[in-house]
């Protein structure tokens, strides 16, 4: 195993953002890179490791950066043989299966409003190794013992909140608050900086009396079509645990599109993260 992956990928992870990793599993003939050849391969297209170079490499890396665009992974059959119909500029002879794998990125969860639902995903969030932060401007609702695991627990009001915390950095703004002149306050500050899903709280009557106020305010349809509310699946949840699990359930489904979309009655959850600016 190469270490310079190992330290690369593990950077990724901690990063939030996805990447793909290629890997050759089955070789027949003379190839020059042999089984357990990998290659990770960045969001911007740059790579580390090897699949064996020249064209090979090339096409493994256009094919990558496509499994990154649309979250999907697939298993790749070349021959090295130019002088046979769909072979690779290639002389070897041989041939090489190639799994390229989607490894999307680690949820980030930023949650405004430290109530019970916030608390509630506090404790299944670190289960599935998803970082999260708290915020809210009741220094109480945000403590040590209620937010054992939060990344940062900051103590901050609505017009302050992405100066305090750097809105690139997450994969997901779950806006759960108390209040709801609060709450309207950091989904218009959400819509002009925050770049990913951002998922929201609220019964139907409050949704339409905040998105209203957030159109009274200048947000246009499209921007408002961002924000998925109620966010969680539909699966009934009434207490602040079962909200916690529609949404985490959510956040799972929108990681593994390439599963779910082969369910008819499943659809790519919108809290998958992407957005204008998405760190996949």
């Amino acid at each position: 195993m190469d270490r310079r992956l190992t330290r690369e990928a593990l950077r990724l992870m901690k990063a939030h953002l996805s990447f793909a990793r290629a890997t050759v599993v089955r070789a027949t003939d003379s190839v020059p890179g042999k089984v357990g050849a990998t290659m990770l391969v960045r969001q911007d297209g740059s790579a580390v490791g090897t699949v064996g170079g020249a064209a090979l490499e090339e096409e493994v890396k256009a094919l990558a950066s496509k499994a990154i665009l649309e979250r999907a992974s697939s298993y790749q059959h070349f021959e090295l043989k130019s002088w046979v119909e769909g072979g690779l500029p290639s002389l070897c002879g041989g041939a090489v299966d190639i799994l390229i794998e989607f490894v999307p990125a680690r949820p980030n969860v930023l949650l405004w409003g430290g109530g019970h639902v916030a608390h509630a995903l506090a404790r299944i969030l670190p289960t599935l190794q998803y970082d999260y932060s708290v915020a809210d401007d009741r220094p109480d609702w945000i403590g040590a013992d209620r937010f054992a695991d939060a990344e940062r627990r900051e103590a901050v009001g609505p017009s302050e909140l992405f100066d305090r915390l750097a809105p690139e950095e997450f994969t997901h703004l779950f806006v759960l608050g108390y209040d709801a002149r609060k709450d309207t306050d950091v989904l218009q500050a959400a819509l002009a900086r925050f770049p990913n899903a951002i998922g929201f709280i609220a019964s139907r009557a409050k949704r339409a009396h905040i998105f209203a106020e957030l159109r009274r305010r200048g947000a246009s349809e499209a921007e408002i079509g961002r924000i998925h509310a109620p966010v969680g699946l539909a699966i009934g949840a009434e207490t602040p645990e079962e909200i916690a699990i529609s949404i985490v359930a959510e956040l799972v489904r929108g990681l593994h599109p390439e599963r779910t979309d082969k369910n008819p009655d499943a659809s790519r959850a919108s809290t998958a993260p992407h957005g204008a600016r998405a760190r996949r």
